[in-house]
């Protein structure tokens, strides 16, 4: 092995990633007197949030009546009952409160004719516990996401946080006693190795869209938090649900927001046909987003597609005047134009169901810390470890993520976290020492991926892994196509013995960045593919065709999965908390999912 100079900082608490939910931690930190480190591979704003378009939900109420008790009813229906109901709770309740502090921070949201922010429609979103339509999802236009970004960002900027920009996170560092205390980074400006300490680490690296062939994810969404965490031995949590979005451009996999839906946009089939009205009569477009996904898969398969292979559907805004959409969805006629050639005035957008989000992920509570199964203890706290976003499982989507929920979590999470860290850490807090060889492990396997000479380019392994995940743990899965998925799926993680790095440089855009980043996406895609094929039941966004039933009486459980260094996984469960926190609300009920 090379032998590595490491330099090493010392802070109170080490973000890793500075999306919304990492700069929110920062920032929360920082203002709470913590020395904080937020360490990310992109420049902050140029993380994944920036493409949120539809907006970030809370019950304020500025368009008609709303109550947070609906959205915390709507949330737990949206999940499938797979989502945790203490934490449902919480995110709801604070929600209102958590826009208007955005607001206070500079989000330019839309605004109505008095002054209030504007909030739109979303699919999943209701009054009275699913009687009425809620206009929920607070908007700046439909660039939400980029917008709260940036203002984050000058506010961590303002809290004087300390930034360490384009810094790939190699692997967590743990104490003796199983405490994380710190991350092993490389600047891959310089290409030089970093060892931050801390008293925690706030993992906030997003998802790991990129494991799919077709999806809304930048590249850079490689699921490097969950890469890490499955290689220090600890589980991952309900991998099997992956949210399709129903609507990316067809063949670029680009987002076309629910929004367009919210604001009157409407899906055809081949024959013209508004198709929705028959798989949700109610919600019709503005179902949830699992159910337009299945509905239009079913479209494409009975040969009801448009195109001239039949394999997509038609998004129509035409029927908006063009003030709706220059005021509302501006990015939408951009990106339309851009990407699909089409005026959306005059024609209608290719989409297509397409990877979108990732429900499961780092198990936490609704604090932000990290939980794993010890024993008889389903909640036992891994010391010094936090996870946020939708890196994290908290779990408040459960088995389906509704619009503009993940906007929500992440600023109510990278706050909680941010809490929970200045509950837990005194300022000036001194560092203990560390054993000398503690990073040798993490040195050791870098060396060796910088070094690997086999015969398959990353580039090859990335595809295969890509096809495999899109045709076999895609909308619709079966006994059959999974148990071959799960074979081919650990074949090509298998393979990665046998990568070749040709670029071995420590340098941004090397062939080393892409194979760690590899690694990483790898074991989560093994982790998903068999997590789904050990779930025999149809719940949320995992929806078996031979088992098109949920099973409430064997599954109503979290799933979780470990994934050991040869790549082969083990499972485990933990139950789903169907109780609220407090007694403000009332638990709801499993019943059957109809929109």
């Amino acid at each position: 092995m090379e032998s590595y100079k490491v330099q090493q900082h010392l802070y109170d608490v080490i973000v890793v990633g500075a999306g919304g939910a990492g700069l929110r931690a920062t920032f929360g930190l920082a203002e709470k007197g913590l020395k904080a480190a937020c360490i990310t591979k992109v420049f902050p704003t140029r993380s994944h949030t920036v493409a949120a378009q539809g907006g970030i939900s809370a019950a304020l109420g500025n368009m008609g009546e709303d109550d947070w008790r609906f959205h915390f009813y709507d949330t737990v229906k949206g999940s499938d009952w797979l989502g945790d109901q203490d934490a449902i709770e919480y995110m709801c309740k604070i929600a209102p409160a958590a826009v208007i502090e955005l607001e206070h921070y500079g989000v330019p949201f839309s605004r109505t004719e008095e002054g209030k922010i504007y909030q739109r429609p979303f699919g999943g979103m209701t009054t009275h516990y699913g009687k009425g339509t809620a206009q929920r999802t607070c908007a700046a236009a439909d660039r939400t996401g980029h917008a709260m970004l940036h203002t984050l960002y000058q506010q961590a900027l303002a809290h004087d946080a300390t930034f360490f920009i384009e810094y790939f996170a190699i692997d967590l560092i743990f104490d003796a006693e199983g405490a994380c205390r710190g991350v092993l980074a490389l600047d891959m400006n310089e290409g030089t190795l970093h060892f931050f300490r801390g008293h925690s680490v706030v993992i906030a690296t997003g998802g790991y869209g990129r494991a799919y062939f077709s999806a809304t994810s930048a590249h850079t969404c490689t699921g490097d938090g969950g890469g890490m965490v499955l290689r220090a031995g600890l589980a991952l949590q309900d991998m099997e649900f992956v949210q399709f979005h129903p609507t990316g451009i067809y063949g670029a996999g680009c987002l076309i927001t629910e929004g367009v839906r919210g604001e009157g946009g409407f899906l055809t089939n081949s024959a013209g046909e508004r198709f929705m009205e028959r798989y949700a009569p109610s919600a019709k477009d503005l179902a949830s987003r699992d159910v337009v996904s299945r509905a239009m898969t079913i479209e494409i398969r009975e040969g009801r597609g448009v195109g001239e292979h039949k394999d997509h559907i038609h998004l129509n805004l035409g029927h908006l005047s063009p003030e709706v959409i220059n005021e509302r969805l501006p990015g939408i006629a951009e990106s339309a134009r851009i990407f699909a050639g089409v005026d959306v005035t005059k024609e209608p957008i290719p989409v297509i169901p397409t990877a979108h989000y990732n429900m499961g992920g780092i198990p936490t509570n609704y604090h932000g810390e990290v939980v794993q199964k010890k024993g008889e203890d389903v909640d036992a706290v891994v010391p010094g470890l936090f996870a946020i976003g939708e890196a994290a499982c908290v779990s408040v989507h459960g088995a389906n993520r509704l619009g503009s929920n993940s906007l929500l979590d992440i600023v109510v999470f990278g706050r909680a976290a941010a809490l929970r860290c200045a509950e837990l850490i005194k300022p000036e807090t001194q560092h203990k020492d560390l054993p000398a060889n503690v990073l040798d492990k993490a040195l050791e396997r870098f060396d060796g991926l910088r070094h690997a000479n086999g015969s398959k380019p990353t580039a090859q392994i990335r595809l295969e892994m890509q096809r495999i995940m899109q045709s076999d743990a895609a909308v619709f899965r079966t006994g059959v196509t999974l148990k071959e998925g799960c074979e081919k799926i650990s074949a090509v993680r298998d393979s990665l013995k046998d990568v070749r790095v040709s670029d071995r440089s420590m340098v941004w855009n090397s062939d080393l960045i892409e194979t760690l980043e590899l690694a990483n996406l790898l074991d989560q895609a093994v982790a998903t593919m068999h997590s789904a094929e050990q779930r025999p039941e149809s719940r949320g966004g995992h929806a078996r065709e031979d088992f098109p039933e949920r099973d409430d009486v064997n599954w109503m459980k979290h799933t979780l999965v470990w994934v050991d260094e040869a790549g082969k996984p083990r499972f485990d469960s933990r139950p789903v908390h169907m109780k609220p926190m407090t007694d403000e609300v009332e638990a709801v009920p499993p019943a059957k999912r109809v929109y």
